[in-house]
């Protein structure tokens, strides 16, 4: 994937556990990234964790990059196989979704914006990509309305072994309405 925006292009690549492990650390385990939960993690723990999605058929991830530099982490996954498995009813075509963007000292007005509405649009490229589940901890009140902004609706809060979420979806339409972007 690859999408121009009024901040510079955004792409996707395959991640690489090993040659972009120690970059991801710096991201998980940043203060910023407290939501992602891997505050603690050693290098070690960050590869292996990556790896383990390398080799899940289930579950994928994703480098993204701004103007070739990286800056964001994508991950998407099917919520019948992993994440959510018992929490909700998977329709066919649901897609689950995480998302993160670097830390910056620098950030730009409207990036993370951005990087959701490339996701997503990469999501819905797929045309057996129905609706995009989303299960963010309840209590991050930035990341709902970026949900919102994108088109997610809200549906029930769920308790996961490590927090209680907030179960949201989003439809092809609903992400076309909300941002006028079609796929």
């Amino acid at each position: 994937m690859s999408a121009a925006t009024a901040l510079g292009p955004l792409a996707l690549r395959p991640l690489d556990p090993l040659t972009d492990g120690a970059l991801l650390h710096s991201w998980v385990t940043h203060p910023k990234a407290a939501y992602w939960m891997m505050r603690d993690a050693r290098p070690v723990d960050v590869e292996r964790a990556y790896m383990e999605i390398a080799a899940d058929e289930h579950h994928h991830a994703l480098l993204g990059l701004h103007d070739g530099v990286p800056a964001f982490l994508m991950e998407y996954y099917d919520p019948a196989h992993r994440e959510l498995v018992g929490l909700y009813e998977p329709r066919p075509g649901d897609v689950g979704m995480h998302f993160l963007v670097a830390p910056t000292d620098r950030p730009l007005h409207g990036f993370t914006r951005a990087v959701i509405t490339a996701v997503m649009a990469e999501l819905f490229a797929d045309p057996a990509t129905e609706r995009v589940v989303v299960e963010p901890d309840v209590s991050n009140t930035a990341v709902h309305a970026l949900n919102e902004a994108v088109g997610f609706v809200p549906h029930h809060e769920i308790q996961k072994p490590e927090k209680k979420a907030l179960l949201s979806f989003c439809t092809r339409a609903q992400f076309t309405a909300a941002t006028g972007v079609a796929v």
